[in-house]
């Protein structure tokens, strides 16, 4: 997989597809750590690299919700101000992260999934919710599954979520809560993540 760039090496599916490929994550860690101590070094490397385009996958999954609720909300949610600019901005971040990940993971990419924000995009004051709830979301899959990564997949996973986080402390702050609420940042299991999106009506 093409993890970084020559610069930083110097330095919709339905509803139960978006669950499959989260927990998917977790259960290659698992089988992975199964393969290596069964296997040489050859079985070790493949059972890394499934891990890695499983957890990698997630990613884009959510990456990939990301843009399109930014891109849905420039065209339906009439936003102004700075609100706008944050969407425009975040918005093209996002379609940067989803072409790392997916060139990243080359044939091993899943398909994009198909969303139905509803609610989500109907007003400026909804964006700002779901936003937040989003970006905080994005930064607790990569958090909680990063330590599942080889090094190298989590050097490149490294370059997106501190994006991320950034993202979240700008929404935050437009809407007027903390922008660091907390000093450390919780793990969440994929499935997790995505049942509370589901909950926000993010996904369907």
């Amino acid at each position: 997989m093409a993890w970084l760039t020559s610069d930083e090496r110097r330095g919709r599916w339905t509803r139960a597809g978006l669950l499959r490929a989260a927990a998917g994550a977790g259960a290659a860690a698992t089988g992975a750590a199964a393969l290596a101590a069964r296997g040489g070094d050859n079985a070790s490397q493949a059972a890394s690299a499934d891990v890695d385009a499983e957890i990698l996958n997630a990613f884009l999954l959510l990456e990939r919700v990301q843009e399109g609720f930014y891109r849905e909300a420039l065209a339906r949610a009439r936003l102004s101000g700075e609100l706008h600019s944050y969407a425009v901005a975040v918005g093209a971040q996002e379609r940067h992260h989803v072409a790392r990940l997916t060139k990243a993971l080359g044939a091993r990419a899943a398909a994009a999934p198909r969303t139905d924000f509803g609610e989500a995009t109907s007003s400026p004051r909804r964006f700002g919710e779901i936003a937040i709830e989003l970006e905080e979301a994005a930064i607790a899959l990569y958090v909680g599954q990063a330590p599942n990564l080889t090094q190298q997949a989590m050097t490149f996973a490294a370059t997106l979520v501190s994006v991320e986080a950034r993202q979240a402390a700008w929404i935050r702050n437009v809407v007027g809560v903390p922008p660091a609420p907390r000093a450390a940042d919780p793990p969440r299991r994929g499935a997790e993540v995505l049942a509370g999106l589901r909950r926000e009506g993010v996904l369907r």
